[in-house]
């Protein structure tokens, strides 16, 4: 889930959970096996490989699921899947702008789930187009803090192309054009700086800020959306401050 970050790190302890740790699993080993289609199995000429790789090591997917996966997407193994990405647009609640990324080889089922998480938890379908506009695509890397400033990480990734570097409690978030991702996160690897994720994701321009109640009403929708072994991605343009945020973790 993309829209609020902080959200997305607090989540990103939770996804432990073994039930949701095994749907996190299979979605990133889909991830590499359709970038081992698009762009081959060599990881050095495969930048969209090579981070799906990392995420996935990063989420401790076993080495012989990862190996098994880019074999299968370059058709070195059989049981490879022919996955095609689908878009679909819609509105939460609070009138909250939904893009809801399938990659699927079943595109009647993909439809069908985004339909019945869209309308069971408030929220409603839309046209394409219609609601696409409220975001750009853009290079998101997530680099954990530790010892390190902003300053630290402005610094490296400022030449690379990076547009903005913002705190999110226990990480930052570096955000770069799409097309200069992979030299940020070759900058962020050559100072010998750790990251937890580098992928173009869709960024909103503008934020809807929620209460406590409307956070959850979301949260609902985006775990149900998630929810569905189609959905490999979801990004919605709504903003929690930390006092709403603790009350609904609490």
């Amino acid at each position: 889930m993309s829209g609020h970050s902080k959200w997305a790190t607090t989540k990103h302890k939770k996804a432990v959970i073994d039930a949701k740790r095994g749907k996190l699993f299979a979605k990133l080993i889909k991830n590499i096996e359709v970038a081992a289609r698009m762009g081959g199995v060599d990881i050095e000429g495969n930048p969209t490989l090579y981070d799906a790789i990392q995420k996935a090591k990063k989420q401790s997917v076993p080495n012989k699921n990862i190996d098994s996966a880019v074999k299968r997407g370059g058709g070195l193994e059989a049981g490879g899947a022919d996955y095609e990405t689908i878009m679909y647009e819609g509105y939460g609640p609070n009138g909250v702008a939904v893009l809801i990324e399938c990659l699927t080889d079943n595109r009647n089922r993909a439809a069908s789930d985004v339909r019945v998480a869209m309308t069971r938890n408030g929220g409603s379908m839309a046209d394409p187009g219609s609601v696409s506009y409220l975001f750009n695509r853009k290079g998101v890397v997530i680099v954990p803090k530790g010892e390190l400033s902003e300053d630290d990480v402005l610094e490296v990734v400022l030449d690379a192309g990076a547009e903005e570097v913002s705190d999110l409690g226990e990480s930052f978030e570096v955000l770069s054009e799409a097309t200069d991702l992979v030299a940020v996160r070759t900058a962020l690897q050559e100072a010998g700086i750790d990251y937890d994720s580098a992928e173009a994701n869709f960024v909103p321009t503008m934020q809807v800020e929620l209460d406590e109640e409307g956070a959850k009403k979301i949260f609902k929708l985006i775990d149900a959306l998630e929810d569905s072994d189609d959905v490999q991605n979801v990004f919605a343009n709504f903003d929690v401050s930390d006092e709403v945020m603790e009350k609904v973790d609490a």
